[in-house]
């Protein structure tokens, strides 16, 4: 599904990301984790095509992501509110989202209903424009984009950041509904390792830019991460 080889993220003399070879399969529930300044955001953002490569490729369904368009019809993402039109109301954003999509009015509706009462019906309809919103509720609304369109593959750089509890077990669930029910590929970072390891079956550790460790997610996968974030 998603294939990277060689790439790399130079800024100035500075080295941010060097990955030389990582496949994510269909269907894998991914997750990234490291300190801040280790390259999540910077890989995820590459992914993407949001920022320039300094070498390396990264192809989605063998298609480069450099050179292609297709491959953002299957993708959804989140990375922070710089994805979002902060000026429209939560409703107005979504159902701008949903006719990029070409949802109907049908459509929204049983998409709203999937969402397991993740966002509040004040939330969705209200009429505050998404700018004066609490940081968790703007990540809600962008999660919500995200998923909209029944996306093969998902993007969330650090979703559970300023969620209340509620919100974040019923993202969790919800995250696992759409892997099991629809084989949703989902690239998931995370400063919290419980959340990380309770959602993902994959996870890699990032560090200068560097992959130290892919660990398929088992009983001591909390414990080794833990171990080495308190020697770090």
């Amino acid at each position: 599904m998603i294939r990277i080889r060689d790439l790399k993220k130079v800024y100035g003399k500075t080295p941010a990301l060097a990955i030389a070879q990582l496949e994510i399969g269909d269907g894998e529930m991914f997750g990234l984790v490291g300190n801040n300044g280790a390259g999540k955001t910077t890989m995820f953002r590459l992914i993407l095509d949001l920022i320039e490569a300094t070498g390396g490729e990264v192809q989605i369904k063998s298609m480069p992501v450099q050179k292609h368009e297709d491959w953002k019809m299957i993708t959804g993402s989140y990375l922070d509110e710089g994805f979002l039109i902060d000026y429209l109301s939560p409703s107005e954003y979504l159902s701008f989202v949903g006719r990029l999509h070409g949802w109907s009015a049908d459509d929204y509706s049983r998409f709203y209903l999937s969402l397991e009462g993740f966002c509040a019906d004040e939330l969705l309809n209200g009429k505050k424009p998404i700018r004066s919103l609490s940081q968790g509720n703007k990540n809600k609304i962008g999660i919500v984009a995200a998923l909209m369109g029944n996306p093969e593959i998902v993007i969330l750089d650090e979703p559970f950041a300023h969620l209340d509890p509620s919100s974040q077990i019923i993202l969790k669930r919800l995250l696992k509904k759409i892997n099991s029910e629809r084989g949703t590929t989902l690239l998931i970072s995370s400063h919290d390792l419980t959340h990380v390891t309770e959602v993902c079956n994959r996870i890699v550790l990032l560090e200068e830019g560097l992959i130290l460790k892919d660990l398929h997610t088992a009983g001591g996968t909390l414990g080794e991460l833990e171990a080495y974030f308190s020697k770090a």
